[in-house]
C-alpha cells in the first residue's frame, strides 16, 4: 500500500496510545509525574512531525476513564498538566492552524477544565492544517453505552423506530461522529492491547506496536509506524 495516490497524498487518521511515562520515570529514578511532563514534550514533537506527514487527524489517548482510579495525587498532577497544556499551548496551536477536538466524558472533569476545552475547540474550529483529538476521561465501552442510551431514549420517545438502530445510527451518536475512523492505531512501550481505546472506530484499523516509551517518541518513530502501515494490504474483509 502506498500513502500517496497519483493526484495527492492519502490523508490518514492516526491514533496513538501513549504508554510508558511511568516506566520512563522509574528507569531514571524519578517520580511518575516527571514521566508525564516528559510525555508532553513527546506530544509536541509528534504533532509537529504529523503536520509534515500525510496525516489529517491525530488522536492521542491522554486520560482514560480507568485512569480516574489512580492515586489522587497523580490524578491531580495530570489534571494540572492538562490545564497547563490548554492554557499555554493554545495560542501556538491556533497560530499553526491546528484544530483541537476532545472526546470523552466531560462531566467527570473539573468545570474549569471543561470550559477551557470548550474555549479551545471554539477558537480553533475553523483551522485546517491538522485536527488534534485528545481522548480525555475516555473509554470505548463507555462511549458505546452513551450512544446506546441516547438511541434508546429516542426509541422510547417515538422519535426513532427500533429497526432503524443500525451501525450508522450508533456511529452517529458517538463522541465525534464527523471524525473518520482511524486508519492506524499505534501503541508505544511494547504493550499490545487496545485498553478500551476507540473499540468501535478501530474495527478495521491497522495496528503497530512500538517498543519505545512515550517520552522518547518522536518523528522517526511516527515515520516508522507509517512505513509499516504503507507496507500492508488493507482489504476490509473483502
Amino acid at each position: 500500500m502506498s500513502l500517496t495516490t497519483s493526484t495527492s497524498p492519502q490523508k490518514l487518521h492516526v491514533a496513538i496510545i501513549m504508554d510508558g511515562n511511568g516506566r520512563w520515570a522509574a528507569a531514571r529514578g524519578k517520580a511518575r509525574t516527571m514521566g508525564h511532563k516528559a510525555g508532553i514534550e513527546a506530544v509536541r514533537r509528534t504533532l509537529e512531525a504529523a503536520k509534515t506527514l500525510p496525516i489529517s487527524h491525530l488522536t492521542l489517548y491522554s486520560f482514560s476513564t480507568e485512569n480516574w482510579s489512580r492515586p489522587a495525587g497523580e490524578v491531580s498532577e495530570l489534571m494540572g498538566l492538562l490545564r497547563y497544556y490548554l492554557r499555554h499551548e493554545l495560542a501556538t496551536l491556533h497560530k499553526n492552524n491546528v484544530r483541537i477536538r476532545v472526546i470523552g466524558d466531560r462531566s467527570l472533569l473539573d468545570p474549569d477544565i471543561a470550559q477551557m476545552i470548550a474555549d479551545a475547540e471554539g477558537k480553533t474550529k475553523d483551522n485546517t492544517a491538522i485536527t488534534l483529538i485528545l481522548a480525555l476521561s475516555y473509554g470505548g465501552r463507555q462511549e458505546i453505552v452513551a450512544a446506546t442510551r441516547a438511541l434508546a431514549a429516542k426509541v422510547a420517545a417515538g422519535e426513532l423506530a427500533p429497526e432503524a438502530v443500525d451501525q450508522a445510527a450508533i456511529a452517529a451518536h458517538l463522541y465525534a461522529p464527523d471524525v473518520p475512523d482511524p486508519d492506524l492505531v499505534v501503541r508505544t512501550s511494547g504493550e499490545q492491547r487496545l485498553s478500551n481505546f476507540l473499540i468501535w472506530q478501530a474495527a478495521y484499523a491497522e495496528f503497530v506496536f512500538q517498543d519505545v516509551l512515550w517520552p522518547d517518541y518522536g518523528e522517526e518513530h511516527l515515520r516508522a509506524a507509517l512505513a509499516d502501515y504503507a507496507s500492508r494490504d488493507r482489504r476490509f474483509g473483502r
